[in-house]
């Protein structure tokens, strides 16, 4: 069951990758007025979810992968979501609520990821 939830874990950052290319002005509106470079900063987050979801794939690399999304939802966590959420709330913006239902999903995604970093029990 652990490998069909790292092959769903790897479609979901690979499919939000390719989606930073597909659709940028999707993730552009959610990145913080202070970071520039939005295009780069798209593009290259995107390249990096296609890349570690490969990573996931590969017995090898699984484990630095993992590390390497953990840090990256991390960041996220600090740079986005947090901020926007205080933003809503100020703002009595009406996506608040999803902004705040977003936050426990994040460390659920540290913890899915950080059963990865383990050694699989054959």
């Amino acid at each position: 069951m652990k490998k069909v939830f790292l092959f769903i874990m790897a479609f979901m950052y690979a499919a939000a990758g390719i989606y930073h290319f597909v659709n940028p002005r999707f993730y552009k509106i959610l990145m913080p007025e202070w970071l520039p470079y939005h295009s780069f900063f798209n593009y290259s987050s995107g390249i990096a979810e296609i890349i570690l979801a490969v990573m996931l794939l590969i017995e090898r690399t699984q484990k630095i992968s993992a590390y390497l999304i953990i840090a990256m939802l991390v960041v996220f966590l600090f740079a986005i979501h947090i901020p926007m959420t205080i933003d809503f709330y100020e703002m009595c913006h009406p996506g608040f609520l999803i902004s705040v239902i977003r936050l426990p999903i994040q460390f659920v995604l540290i913890w899915w990821t950080w059963l990865y970093t383990k050694p699989s029990k054959s």
